[in-house]
């Protein structure tokens, strides 16, 4: 089948094109979701090279394991989505460690000279760490809809489409989420917007 009626199915009829092992069927599914995936990919790094490599990293793991995809818990997108979530932020994991690895070196990041050492970034690092070790204490569902909306940009309508849910969910554990985040940051500095 060429490119262009690959283009005219829907992304769970390209699925099992991708499973068994149709380049051009994947590269349709790399087409529509590549560029959601960055979005989602950067907001979470925060860095354009992190998140080029988290999102090849999530579509060669698509790739690989496209039989794992389930029509039924939905949508492709959504399970993109959430394989970019996890491989940022696992990627994410890995920098802090590396970092304190890398700083606690002899006391070496003391000896540096550098825009970044200065309080306001520090301080700021430190809240972004209390924010992001806070989500990880949420359920997932909540998690996933914050980052979405604060890490990816999107709208509640727009994750209601990602996520396949009526908007007045979307809203509900985006409004539980974040008060269980504002909870769980009480009295650390850290400040979580409404």
């Amino acid at each position: 089948m060429t490119r262009a009626r690959l283009r005219e199915l829907a992304d769970e009829d390209l699925m099992p094109r991708v499973r068994e092992g149709e380049i051009a069927a994947f590269e349709v599914i790399y087409d529509r979701h590549s560029a959601v995936a960055y979005s989602l990919a950067y907001r979470i790094c925060g860095t354009r090279p992190g998140a080029e490599e988290v999102v090849q990293e999530a579509f060669m793991a698509l790739w690989r394991s496209g039989g794992r995809y389930d029509r039924g818990r939905g949508s492709v997108r959504t399970w993109v989505l959430g394989i970019v979530h996890n491989r940022a932020i696992d990627a994410l994991r890995r920098s802090v460690v590396h970092e304190r690895r890398r700083a606690s070196d002899e006391g070496i990041a003391e000896r540096l000279v550098a825009a970044e050492q200065t309080d306001t970034e520090v301080m700021a690092r430190d809240e972004t760490r209390e924010i992001r070790a806070a989500l990880e204490t949420l359920p997932e569902e909540q998690a996933r809809v914050i980052e979405l909306a604060y890490f990816g940009g999107f709208t509640h309508v727009e994750i209601a489409e990602l996520l396949d849910a009526p908007v007045g969910t979307i809203k509900g554990r985006m409004r539980l989420g974040l008060e269980k985040l504002r909870s769980a940051l009480e009295g650390s500095g850290a400040v979580v917007a409404s």
